[in-house]
């Protein structure tokens, strides 16, 4: 059996999507906070459980019969996610399960100015004292992320950072189907496992990109910290966000995002998808 928490949500239910192409529906089971956002799983005869990470007495069970379990990493903003992790990776040990699979992150660091990195590093030591068998998925940056860190580039014509660095920004589609196969392989891979895209641009890089898609001149201005900060507090956004935000680009900066793995092309059969093929798509008029 393998069960998948978080199904409900974009990453691991495009996961279960593809792994329903390669295992029957009998062997998958979801476990989610809310079953009833799940009954497109049980139309297609996925069993359904309850899990919530913050409801420790609902997590054996949930886990129960698991040859292999796929925890996706909390994601509720202004919450400890190391106490939530840790719950669900006792869990599995209570449960006797086979295999955890984790969705961690490429970058993933102790010493990341990147907070997300540092917590994806905290729970993957978690894993290995844990006495399970394990893998940690280590996806590149999810390209769609870039939407919102550039800005309104196609207004102004420009790129604001506060500092530059290379980044293998990776279809999140992609992750969600590799995962699946590494699933369907029944633990060929083990422990940390990336699976990037084939380039790691900067965003000077991607601002060259840009212009030659959208056919206007795109420059990408390194503003310095600070000056971004203050522009991002300006335009309304809170700062702790602004802070956190910063620290993409911080460890960026220091190259903590720049590898690249011909891994996920190897799953995947093909090319994993290009920066260009998740963002830059031509504007209806």
């Amino acid at each position: 059996m393998i069960v998948i928490t978080g199904a409900t949500g974009a990453l691991n239910g495009a996961t279960v999507d593809h792994l329903l192409e390669r295992v029957p529906a009998r062997e998958i089971a979801v476990a989610v906070r809310d079953p009833a956002r799940a009954q497109r799983f049980a139309d297609q005869g996925v069993e359904v459980r309850r899990a919530d990470y913050a409801d420790p007495a609902s997590l054996p069970l949930a886990f129960d019969g698991a040859d292999q379990l796929l925890l996706v990493s909390a994601s509720d903003p202004g919450v400890d996610p190391i106490p939530l992790h840790r719950q669900a990776v006792d869990a599995a040990v209570q449960a006797g399960v086979g295999r955890v699979l984790y969705t961690s992150h490429q970058g993933a660091n102790p010493d990341s100015p990147f907070i997300p990195a540092r917590n994806h590093a905290a729970t993957e030591r978690l894993l290995a004292e844990s006495g399970l068998a394990w893998t940690a998925l280590r996806n590149g940056f999810y390209a769609h992320s870039l939407g919102w860190l550039l800005g309104r580039w196609r207004d102004t014509g420009t790129i604001a950072v506060p500092a530059d660095g290379p980044v293998s920004w990776t279809a999140r589609e992609d992750s969600a189907e590799a995962a699946a196969v590494i699933l369907a392989s029944r633990g060929a891979y083990d422990g940390p496992t990336t699976l990037t895209a084939s380039s790691a641009p900067t965003f000077q890089d991607i601002a060259v990109m840009a212009g030659e898609i959208a056919g206007q001149t795109v420059t990408c201005e390194d503003v310095g910290e600070q000056a971004w900060l203050n522009a991002q507090i300006g335009a309304g956004q809170d700062e702790r966000l602004a802070r956190f935000t910063l620290g993409i680009f911080q460890a960026a900066n220091q190259g903590m995002f720049a590898t690249v793995d011909p891994l996920l092309a190897t799953l995947l059969g093909r090319e994993p998808l290009t920066i260009a093929d998740v963002l830059f798509q031509p504007v209806a008029r």
